[in-house]
This record gives C-alpha cells, sequence and structure tokens, in this order.
C-alpha cells in the first residue's frame, strides 16, 4: 500500500517535543513575544539573555505555524541577487544585508553548539545554477557581484556541475562555500526548552485579541479573558502581520515541498551541499538529517489555505518534472507532501523595526526565502532597539522604506 503524508515533514519526523499551558491568570512582563515559531525562540533567547523578564504567546502550539513548514535551507544568498539588490538600495546596504545573512549561519553554528542541539545543524556548500542558457549571462553578473563582495564563491562550467554533481541540462553556476541546514522545528522547541529553564514563560493555544498602547506600556489581552501587562511587545507573527498590519508591504505566497527516501548511488555531493536554481519560482533541494531527499518549489500567490492545498498533487508532479530535466534517469517516490505560506517582499529583505501604529512594540518579520537567518539578524537588532539604539542595517529593514 503506498501511504503517503500531506502532513509537513517535521511536524511528523518529531512529534510532539514540549506542551505548554494555556494562560489562565494575569502576568507582568518586560518583553512580550507574540509569536512562538523559529523567529520567536530566537527573540525569546536573546531577551532571556539580554536579562529580561520574557513571556512567549502562540495561538497555536508552539512552531505549529510557518515553522513547521519550512525546508530550514541556511543561505546567505537573499531572494533577490545581490546586484539586483545593490540596485534597488544600493552597494552598502546590498552588501551588509547578504553578509548578515551570512554571519548569522555562524551564529546558528554557535547557538546550536551553547544548547548541544540535536537539530542536526550540518554546514554546506551551496550550488546556484543556471536552468535556462539566457539565464547564464545574468548568473555570470551575479558571481561577479559577490566576489566583488568579499564571499567565498566559484563560477562552475555546466561540464563541472555534470562532473561534481552529476547535473545535466544546466548552464553553469555559482558554487559558493558558505551554507548549512537544520531541522528549525527542532531547534526552536530545543531553544525555547533550554531557556524555560532560565525562567522564560511560555503560554501556547492563547491568542492576542486586544491591546491597549499606554505610554509606558501596553496591556495585552487574550481571548479567555486575561491580561499581559508588557513593558514592550516584539510581534514575530510572519506573514500573519498582514491581519494586523493594513498597508501592503508584504506579498503573500503559498510553496509546495516534497520529501522522499534518496538513492544516493545517483547523487554526486548533495549531503553536503544546498541545491537551487534560476527558475521563477526556483527549484530547491537538501538532504535532511535523517538521510532524505527535500525538494520544493512551484510557488504561487496566496489566495487561502484550502486552495493551496487543494493542488497538493499537482505542484508535487511539477517538482518531480522539474528534478527529471538534470536527473532524467532518476526515480522519486514522495513519502511526504505538504504546503506552506510565506511573505515576499519588493526588496527581499525583512522588517525588522518599530511601527508608528503601535507603541512600544517591534516586528521582527524575516520573510522570503531568508527567514531564519534574517531572524538571526533580529536578535542583533532587537537587543539594541530595547536599549533605544540603532543598527546598521535599521534603515533598509524599516516599515516605509
Amino acid at each position: 500500500m503506498n501511504l503517503k503524508s500531506n502532513e509537513p515533514f517535521w511536524l511528523l519526523k518529531n512529534g510532539l517535543l514540549a506542551s505548554y499551558p494555556s494562560l489562565k491568570s494575569n502576568e507582568s512582563c518586560d518583553v512580550l513575544i507574540v509569536g512562538g515559531g523559529i523567529t520567536g525562540s530566537l527573540i525569546a533567547h536573546q531577551m532571556m539573555k539580554d536579562g529580561y523578564n520574557t513571556i512567549v504567546i502562540d495561538k497555536r502550539e508552539l512552531c505549529n505555524g510557518s515553522t513547521s513548514a519550512t525546508t530550514s535551507m541556511l543561505q546567505y544568498e537573499i531572494d533577490v541577487p545581490l546586484y539586483e539588490l545593490i540596485e534597488k538600495i544600493g552597494e552598502k546596504g546590498a552588501a551588509l544585508s547578504y553578509k548578515a545573512c551570512s554571519d548569522a549561519i555562524d551564529s546558528i553554528e554557535k547557538l546550536t553548539k551553547l544548547i548541544r542541539s540535536d537539530a542536526g545543524f550540518k554546514r554546506k556548500k551551496s550550488l546556484y545554477y543556471a536552468s535556462k542558457k539566457k539565464d547564464a549571462e545574468w548568473l555570470k553578473k551575479e558571481f561577479e557581484a559577490r566576489k566583488n563582495a568579499g564571499f567565498d564563491v566559484k563560477w562552475l562550467s555546466a561540464d563541472k556541475v555534470l562532473e561534481q554533481f552529476g547535473f545535466e541540462n544546466t548552464f553553469g553556476g555559482i558554487l559558493s562555500k558558505q551554507g548549512a541546514s537544520i531541522d528549525a522545528f527542532r531547534f526552536a522547541h530545543e531553544l525555547f526548552i533550554h531557556n524555560v529553564k532560565k525562567g522564560l514563560k511560555i503560554f501556547d493555544k492563547t491568542e492576542m485579541a486586544a491591546v491597549e498602547y499606554h505610554k509606558a506600556f501596553n496591556l495585552v489581552t487574550v481571548e479567555s479573558g486575561f491580561q499581559i501587562k508588557a513593558k514592550k511587545i516584539i510581534y514575530c507573527i510572519g506573514y500573519e502581520s498582514k491581519n494586523l498590519i493594513q498597508e501592503n508591504f508584504v506579498n503573500l505566497k503559498s510553496t509546495y515541498a516534497i520529501v522522499s527516501e534518496i538513492d544516493k548511488d545517483k547523487f554526486k555531493n548533495i549531503d553536503s551541499t544546498l541545491v537551487w536554481n534560476t527558475d521563477d519560482p526556483y527549484l530547491y533541494m537538501r538532504t535532511t538529517d535523517d538521510g532524505r531527499l527535500l525538494m520544493g518549489g512551484e510557488d504561487e500567490d496566496f489566495y487561502n489555505a484550502e486552495k493551496r492545498d487543494a493542488i497538493l498533487d499537482k505542484k508535487e508532479k511539477r517538482i518531480i518534472k522539474n528534478l527529471k530535466r538534470i536527473k532524467p534517469d532518476y526515480q522519486f517516490y514522495p513519502d511526504f507532501v505538504w504546503a506552506g505560506t510565506f511573505g515576499e517582499t519588493k526588496d527581499g529583505l525583512p522588517y525588522i523595526s518599530e511601527h508608528e501604529k503601535f507603541k512600544n512594540s517591534y516586528f521582527v518579520l524575516g520573510f522570503g526565502g531568508n527567514g531564519i537567518t534574517f531572524s538571526v539578524t533580529g536578535m542583533e537588532m532587537a537587543s539594541l532597539f530595547m536599549k533605544n539604539k540603532k543598527h546598521p542595517l535599521s534603515r533598509y529593514f524599516k516599515f516605509g522604506r
């Protein structure tokens, strides 16, 4: 019998890692973090490190939103190529943004060692290949931009891509030294558990219903009627921020992913490499820490969860068809297929900033394919915000930019 799960792979792989109570009393804190995913776990870790009395709430069980659907590819590359980003925001801001994502990978590795993580962090190279002949020209331009910015990159000809990775029908690509993968679902849970031992309070299945913004504090009322008095609120709610902020600052996208067992004899260096291409939407691949192959892509505009999930079979077939272009003889048997929703900004950058309509509050919204690495940058930025200090990236990540 061919059984296949339509649930996110990470949820089924890990099971229930921890459970927390819902809010059943009034509370007060220095910092209230709204959102218990990977971003919330990182920001909570930073707030606890900085010595703040911190509470986390989430309307679901922890990490059961976008974090359960992430592909957890840790890349310094942003969805907007560096040479294009330079044209949009200038060389300084573009280089700083790319470097921040690169530094974030190093920071995640240090964090995994600090908390003795079992989330399968693994250093990997990254192959960004041209899927069409016309893409090779601008991809070489991108290679030069990265090289000039100081990144450790090599240009591989189509023959070299075939030799090193066994991928046919490519037109060359950029091989980057910096990259990694992790099980972000498990890592987020580990960070929460680590900090609960240090005094962090977590309440899941606790939905924010209303906020009163005062001069020196905010008063949050949750659905059950209990209240939390917080000096500061940090919103780590990803694409759901669209429900809170009225202006059109992000486009919502649906993305699709599939996981299967892998015949490693038919791949070269796949365990040590993140792979993606120049298609729009792009195809991406990585292995998981338990030796499976994860592929994804076929992004499209998000309308509602029902419509997104109704075309899983169609998207699965198209992702496998895209794999066949570079591995014509490989037979892929999907074990897990799922969809997720993420935000895409016009410049590929996150929103990590104050917002004029929300007093005593900050937003850490790591949109795009770099949500996790942007959230690590958000740790440093939020730490400075709490001290009324600016960060070099503040002007590039602010609302209204």
